[in-house]
């Protein structure tokens, strides 16, 4: 198998070397830059299969990094936020973010969400074979195979948690799936409290694919339930 290839963006020289030799002796194959004007020159040279992105940096701060990397990659993200930054994590999400570790965090905890944001990012390649492999609904078709979203004949770029979120509610269109329902198939059993996460994207899909003239006239919200795909 090629070696996983991960971007450690910290300004903090000790958490940068923490991660970086505890992921290389795993087998992970690390590139470490002090900013976010740094880790945007590395893109220039380097594919990776992975990012891990501090939020409080200077000359250029997370935020803006994965604004930034989101305009030309799809490439996972976690970023690592200290206790008191909820609002600077959920803009982190809504950038494009897919995951986070709050300050101080141990190897364990580390490589679990390596690991999970890694399965994510390859879902639709190891996806059951009994799963359909094409869905239309709306005028929107989702090729897994080639892990493509169209709506009206219009290629709609998503991320990796994005297209798998999508294809539940729509491969359950009509039925209404609790968060803890959508956590379990997209995010893994160990994201079953997060139930921000799946408010979050459910924004981004609707984002992307709704009219703003005529919110939620695909993804519907049933309050204190869920969300449902609302059939054509």
């Amino acid at each position: 198998m090629p070696e996983t290839r991960v971007l450690v963006v910290d300004d903090e020289s000790p958490l940068r070397e923490f991660v970086r030799r505890n992921l290389e002796v795993r087998g992970y194959r690390v590139w470490t830059a002090s900013n976010g004007l740094e880790a945007l020159a590395a893109f220039q040279t380097q594919s990776f299969d992975l990012v891990i992105l501090d939020l409080m940096m200077p000359h250029l701060d997370g935020l803006e990094t994965t604004r930034r990397i989101r305009e030309k990659s799809l490439v996972p993200i976690v970023i690592l936020t200290a206790l008191g930054e909820e609002a600077d994590k959920v803009r982190a999400f809504e950038l494009g973010a897919d995951d986070y570790l709050t300050k101080p965090f141990g190897v364990d905890e580390l490589l679990a969400r390596i690991r999970a944001v890694l399965r994510r990012s390859a879902w639709s390649e190891m996806a059951p074979p009994t799963e359909p492999a094409r869905l239309a609904r709306h005028g929107i078709l989702l090729d897994l195979e080639g892990h493509r979203v169209t709506a009206g004949g219009q290629a709609v770029e998503l991320t990796p948690i994005e297209f798998s979120l999508l294809y539940h509610l729509m491969l359950e269109t009509g039925k209404v799936l609790t968060p803890r329902a959508l956590l379990q198939r997209v995010w893994g059993p160990e994201y079953l409290n997060e139930v921000e996460y799946v408010r979050v994207y459910v924004g981004h899909l609707r984002r992307k694919l709704e009219s703003p003239d005529h919110p939620d006239e695909l993804i519907e919200t049933v309050r204190g339930v869920g969300y449902r795909f609302i059939p054509d």
